[in-house]
């Protein structure tokens, strides 16, 4: 055995190994001791190997979905072992001794998981491969709990805000991958040949060319190649449902990286999960497929303002009809997840309930396709909708007949199929409950022929039907001539059996069995019929989820008196009354009342310089703007009384930091390098919102970067930004820079102490409140008596002396400044090209690098 176990082990590598002992799935060595301190089992040893105990640990059968969910969650991968053939064709195979032969079915992983138990319903489970070949990166990503694939290739540049975007469950990348994410899965080259990913493509749909997918690079072949080579190693040669490829452009959505992500919350609180999150807040969805398509929607707002107009107004159709809406919803909360139950049905593990689920789903498609067909004024959108709800009706009318209303999810007993969908069928389960009302009869005759009135005839899967007896009465049974034969002697009791008993136990066994058999071969035809209409099911599962997200933000906007959205052709953001929807449901909660502000970006005015005391609202306010522009650009009703914006192509926030230990990076690097990447990322179209750069190093330094980044997004980026800042230096910007508007969060002192307004106001606010703010928060009295004391000094030295700005005043302006660096720099290439390098000595070089170093202004 164990040799059969090590050779498996080889085959699943680095996945801890299910190896199949009759009802248990057992782990060996290594694996043990990992899943029992995972699982907190009991580690135990059995036999040997090379003369060491073997460790081991085990998990049930009909419980292991439970254990393999936590294994995942810790992330593990696992391969499981099941026996192919049962212990009658190992003897028949090679005698009684002969070790049943078994082999792994299935690897389990974070991104191929089908199963309910397994699965959260509200978010998708993302399996992403990722190629780079010259200039571009490939990205194919497939949930194949439901079918959803996509390829699109991006530059490397844009690479982490895909990622961001699609939140994968598990990536795959090839060997020496440069760059590869953090957990990434290596695979070997070959699996991401271009060639063999844009044959497999071809293979998997049956088509003679790919240009009905679209214009796909080799990038992204060899992703799908990847993609499809470890899709086929996990299911051992069982592929799952994928429909074909959605090919999608960067361009078409709003790139948004992780940071800006988790600095506004879109998906997942601080803690980690949807409490707090935008998400959660939004979501009003009714079924499972709807809460996956609104966390899709939110994480890929789109670029296309028809498609976004297209959204928006078949949200304004429920949210101007409560009562439809109202009767919509309630539908949809009576149907299945049709979607994730299709895509176990194709990957094979579907149990008649999935298929029950594809039926009444289906049938509640048709009904919601009856009544919202029937309704007025439909917009464009729904009606592109409706057709994908219709034909199925044959096969709902097949399946209601074939299957029970309820039907299990386990196959061995049987009792799925309908009475009176199969005559023959209907015999062999009259013989069964025929011989089980035989065998009650038979009981009571044998209680009254013996006069044993404790005598039972049981079942049991070892021994079959049986008579039993107390001990006390088994001596009456075993003496000749009394019909019963011994078969097992317990306790506190004596088993028989008898000619009769044997006959009848025959005939229920073989109609049980046949009729378990004809339940099978009927399931099978039903997957079948699943099978070949999968694409149209699809379709259904799709529309009814754009549906359920569509009457869900209806509902969502008709909660929170949200507007719905315009867009213009110029790149402006115009806000009345906006909100920040997570800030303003927390306040509700406490009878607070959330303080609602404008915002108006225009290309004359945009960047805002917005300065105030803490805790007044600057990241609220930086924040709930962002937050507009990705609800509306995801087709959404926006938490305003009037929003009008031009259409945003990247989305960047920088608001607060922490250190990121696991990279060697502390809170002021963090908060450099995101900077960085907005600089060098951030277009015209782009919209910012940067608070407190230059917060975390000493304030000479913080100042002159904050200065210096203000002027680089006023003078190169040129995109709609937000700058919230405690340094009031900056406001004499506004002298050098004509798009540059100052703004404040007003704050009153009233008897010594402060009242934060969390209104905004034009113009700079006088002062920071610091202190104020410090004893807001409770510093101990003599501490702040302290600091009001230092402030009164550093305050009359500026005074004195110019203060903290003294100097800033002669600073060349920003493109002044950048034209003298290249003007440097051009300089030092003349140089350069003119040198002679082969003919210089020694000394001639020395002398020439302090030349070139006083040209560059360095002494």
């Amino acid at each position: 055995m164990m040799v059969q176990y090590l050779g498996l082990k080889a085959k699943a590598g680095d996945c801890l190994l299910f190896y199949r002992m009759g009802d248990f799935f057992e782990l060996f060595f290594d694996d043990a001791r990992v899943a029992s301190a995972t699982l907190d089992i009991a580690l135990t040893s059995r036999g040997e190997h090379d003369g060491n105990p073997i460790p081991m640990c085990g998990v049930p059968v009909h419980a292991a979905e439970g254990y393999l969910a936590r294994l995942i969650k810790a992330g593990h991968r696992v391969a499981i072992a099941e026996q192919t053939e049962s212990p009658e064709e190992a003897r028949a195979r090679g005698g009684s001794k002969t070790l049943v032969a078994r082999d792994i079915i299935r690897f389990v992983t974070a991104g191929t998981l089908t199963e309910d138990s397994l699965l959260d319903s509200w978010a998708s489970n993302m399996l992403v491969a990722v190629s780079a070949i010259g200039d571009s990166v490939g990205i194919a990503a497939a949930d194949i709990s439901t079918g959803h694939f996509e390829l699109v290739n991006v530059p490397h540049g844009a690479l982490e805000a895909e990622l961001a975007r699609l939140a994968a469950s598990e990536i795959i990348v090839t060997d020496g991958f440069i760059g590869a994410p953090l957990g990434a899965i290596q695979r070997p080259n070959a699996e991401f040949d271009s060639l063999a990913g844009e044959q497999s493509l071809k293979q998997l749909f049956m088509l003679s060319t790919l240009e009905t997918i679209g214009a796909l690079t080799r990038a992204e072949l060899s992703a799908a190649g990847g993609l499809l080579a470890y899709l086929g190693h996990v299911g051992q040669g069982t592929m799952p449902f994928l429909k074909l490829p959605l090919h999608r452009e960067v361009h078409d959505h709003l790139l948004i990286d992780q940071a800006t992500r988790d600095s506004l919350e879109v998906n997942s609180g601080t803690k980690g999960g949807r409490a707090g999150s935008l998400l959660a807040e939004v979501d009003r969805t009714i079924t499972g497929a709807g809460a996956r398509q609104l966390a899709t929607d939110l994480a890929a707002p789109l670029m296309d303002k028809a498609r976004i107009d297209a959204r928006l107004s078949l949200v304004q159709w429920f949210h101007d009809a409560p009562l439809l809406r109202d009767a919509i919803r309630m539908a949809l909360r009576q149907l299945p997840d049709i979607a994730r139950a299709l895509g176990r049905v194709v990957a094979g593990r579907g149990s008649p309930r999935d298929v029950g689920q594809i039926r009444d789903g289906l049938n509640g498609a048709r009904t919601l396709r009856e009544r919202l067909g029937n309704a007025d004024d439909r917009p464009l959108l729904l009606d592109q909708l409706l057709p994908s709800l219709d034909g199925h009706g044959a096969m709902v009318d097949l399946f209601t007949r074939a299957l029970v209303a309820a039907p299990p999810t386990d196959t061995g007993q049987g009792g799925y199929i309908a009475e009176g969908y199969d005559a023959a069928l209907d015999s062999l389960r009259l013989a069964g409950r025929d011989g089980r009302h035989a065998i009650a009869q038979m009981e009571a005759r044998y209680r009254a022929l013996t006069g044993i009135s404790a005598l039972k005839i049981r079942h049991n899967a070892v021994l079959g039907y049986f008579v039993e007896v107390p001990a006390k009465y088994g001596d009456a049974l075993l003496a000749p001539g009394s019909g019963f034969t011994h078969r097992q002697t317990m306790a506190g009791a004596v088993r028989f059996n008898s000619p009769e008993l044997h006959e009848e136990a025959v005939r229920i066994t073989q109609a049980s069995g046949h009729a378990v058999a004809a339940e099978a071969a009927h399931l099978e035809e039903l997957i079948v019929y699943v099978l070949d209409r999968r694409d149209a099911i699809s379709a259904s599962a799709e529309a009814l989820a754009r549906i359920d997200v569509a009457a869900a933000l209806a509902e969502r906007a008709v909660e929170g008196g949200w507007c719905r959205p315009t867009f213009s052709d110029s790149p402006e953001l115009h806000i009345d009354g906006g909100r920040h929807p997570v800030v303003e449901s927390a306040l509700s909660k406490s009878g607070d009342r959330f303080i609602a502000n404008d915002c108006t970006l225009t290309p004359d005015r945009r960047l805002w310089l917005v300065s105030g005391p803490n805790m007044g609202g600057k990241s609220t306010f930086l924040r709930q703007n962002a937050l507009i522009v990705l609800l509306a650009q995801a087709g959404s009703y926006v938490p305003a009384s009037v929003a009008r914006l031009g259409l945003v192509d990247r989305l960047f926030s920088r608001v607060g930091a922490s250190d990121n230990l696991a990279r060697g990076r502390s809170t002021f690097m963090v908060e450099m390098v995101e900077t960085a990447a907005i600089l060098a990322q951030a277009t015209p179209r782009s919209f910012v919102i940067l608070d407190e750069v230059g917060r975390g190093t000493s304030t000479y330094d913080g100042l002159a970067i904050a200065w210096a980044v203000v002027e680089g997004i006023h003078e190169k980026n040129r995109c709609r930004c937000l700058f919230a800042t405690h340094y009031h230096e900056l406001i004499r910007l506004a002298e050098s820079l004509d798009a540059l508007s100052l703004h404040h969060v007003r704050a009153k002192e009233y008897k010594g102490d402060l009242v934060l307004l969390h209104e905004l106001a034009e113009g700079p606010a006088d002062r920071s409140y610091g202190i104020a703010v410090a004893k807001l928060a409770g510093l101990p009295p003599s501490v702040i008596a302290r600091a009001q004391t230092v402030l009164s000094k550093l305050e009359k030295g500026r005074a004195e002396t110019g203060g903290l700005a003294a100097g800033l005043d002669d600073l060349p302006l920003f493109s002044a400044a950048l034209n003298l660096a290249e003007a440097r720099v051009d300089v030092l290439r003349d140089k350069l090209n003119g040198l002679d390098i082969d003919s210089l000595s020694p000394r001639a070089a020395l002398d020439l690098l302090y030349e070139l170093k006083r040209a560059a202004g360095e002494e």
